[in-house]
């Protein structure tokens, strides 16, 4: 088996191996060129636009006059052109080719979305704009909230939310303000032994200790463990599902009843959302608060850390406490609650500035117009099949984490399969770019040794699925065969080699002067 096996010949004479051992399939390839920082790229004082020269003193400036260059680089149009799409290149994306990151849901994000979400009635509205003036916006999100609450079967949304663990800073806060509230201010939260490492962080920020919840080897909350562990010192337990190994918890009722007897409220992290949507409302699960990452259910652009966006939903007895603002219907059209008082008298405060990230409520909002009920109920279905899909075509070389039963959003293995072959996860994953395909999430969740994480989402068609399969497939049968260096050296097809991770973690080079130029990038295959 050669590599990139899974692309398509240009020509039949390109099925030859090639003297590094490789399959050319693509003519593409060789013409990528490599990039320098655009730093290094100046050259004799060029500029794409030209500046009439300034003759008014600037004594008004005092110490601010400059005394030396600005430092910015000098390119012409086309070098600055060629140098950013070179860049692009360099770059996995969704639009190239399945994303397979688990815990992620990296779905394609339909244009339509991104055509609404750049109107300018959104694009350009100004948060301090008068209310009179953002009625539309006000329907959109008033729209929103009452299918993000629909969906989840809550009474209550709080939009403001930028994103996920944004979302769980939320609902604690809102559990605490309700506890408080009763002069009953508990300060110990449950977490689970496989949830994100967001959710025990969050309980930390918001002054809570964190105690862990055991697993069961099958994967979900041993019910025994969180039945010892709760008590009346208890504020919340933050449970995600479905959950981090991708499974459902199928004791998530009883988990929920045991919560609220202890007096405790039930946090559930909604980041797996995608998997449920129109199919189960967690609100009929017990669940008191869950964030919505729409970044990932209802396809806002996901990754580049921003913008996000986490509303939060809310049970009955925690809705009196969400933050401000939110929207109200009056007697002149909407408008929005902002402060504390009156109705909001218990609100526990703002979240952020102003009312959240409209970009992010125009797209998911159109997504659900799009979809529609139906529509987003296939959604969580094909998301589940498509990962069951992966999970049954590559068990017979790779072995799941779980074997028993189906999973849901995401198929999970471990490395077991790997003993004894000189090959590790990471040597694996590297192994893939050469095959043309971003590697899946690895070593998450902790429980997991050597976990390998793959989330297909329900955008990828089953051929897509199978190129893909097939790929690892191929690479599985190559590790058993003893082909240990096409991994340690892996990629080798990338424009860079593989990195030397621990140097670059330790020593990063963060920034760029003038005198350091680029020392070449340490390789741990060399």
């Amino acid at each position: 088996m050669t590599m990139q096996n899974v692309g398509r010949p240009t020509r039949p004479e390109e099925t030859q191996s090639l003297d590094a051992g490789f399959t050319s399939l693509t003519g593409g390839r060789g013409l990528l060129q490599d990039e320098a920082l655009i730093f290094e790229r100046d050259g004799w004082g060029k500029t794409g636009v030209d500046l009439p020269k300034v003759d008014a003193p600037a004594d008004d400036l005092g110490e601010l006059v400059r005394r030396s260059p600005i430092g910015l680089p000098g390119l012409s149009e086309p070098e600055a052109m060629r140098h950013y799409v070179r860049l692009s290149q360099k770059n996995h994306a969704i639009d190239l080719a399945l994303y397979p990151l688990g815990s992620c849901t990296m779905k394609h994000n339909p244009r339509l979305n991104e055509k609404m979400a750049r109107l300018a009635g959104f694009a350009d509205l100004h948060p301090l704009a008068p209310l009179s003036t953002a009625q539309g916006a006000l329907t959109l999100m008033d729209r929103l909230s009452h299918w993000l609450k629909t969906l989840t079967g809550m009474p209550a949304v709080a939009l403001s939310p930028k994103a996920g663990a944004h979302g769980e800073l939320c609902g604690l806060l809102a559990i605490r303000a309700a506890h408080e509230a009763k002069g009953d201010p508990r300060r110990r939260v449950l977490v689970p032994t496989s949830a994100h490492g967001t959710n025990p962080a969050t309980a930390a920020f918001v002054g809570y200790s964190v105690t862990e919840i055991a697993q069961t080897d099958d994967g979900r909350v041993d019910l025994a463990d969180l039945a010892a562990k709760l008590g009346p010192d208890v504020a919340a337990i933050m449970v995600t599902n479905p959950n981090t190994c991708g499974l459902f918890e199928r004791d998530i009722i009883e988990i929920a009843r045991l919560t609220h007897e202890a007096g405790a409220y039930f946090y559930c992290d909604g980041a797996n959302f995608n998997a449920i949507v129109g199919r189960v409302r967690p609100g009929d699960l017990g669940v008191d608060a869950m964030h919505i990452n729409l970044h990932k259910t209802f396809s806002t652009p996901h990754g580049g850390g921003g913008p996000g966006s986490g509303p939060v939903v809310l049970s009955a007895a925690l809705a009196p406490f969400a933050p401000a603002p939110w929207v109200v219907h009056g007697a002149d059209g909407l408008t929005l609650v902002e402060e504390t008082v009156d109705a909001a008298a218990q609100a526990f405060g703002r979240m952020s500035a102003f009312h959240g990230q409209m970009g992010m409520f125009v797209r998911a909002y159109a997504y659900m117009r799009s979809h529609g009920a139906d529509g987003l109920r296939q959604v969580a279905e094909d998301a589940v099949l498509n990962a069951n899909y992966v999970k049954a075509r590559l068990s017979g070389s790779m072995t799941p984490a779980f074997p028993e039963g189906p999973c849901m959003h995401e198929a999970l293995f471990d490395d077991s399969w790997l003993e004894g072959t000189g090959v590790t996860t990471l040597d694996f994953a590297k192994a893939m770019i050469d095959e043309g395909f971003h590697p899946m999430t690895m070593y998450f969740p902790l429980v997991v040794h050597g976990a390998m994480l793959i989330e297909p989402t329900e955008t990828e068609s089953k051929q897509e699925l199978d190129r893909f399969c097939e790929a690892l497939l191929a690479l599985a049968e190559a590790a058993k065969a003893g082909d240990v260096e096409r991994f340690k050296g892996a990629p080798f097809l990338a424009p860079m080699r593989r990195l030397d991770e621990t140097l670059a973690a330790r020593k990063p080079r963060l920034t760029w002067k003038p005198d350091q130029g680029v020392a070449p990038a340490p390789l741990a295959a060399e």
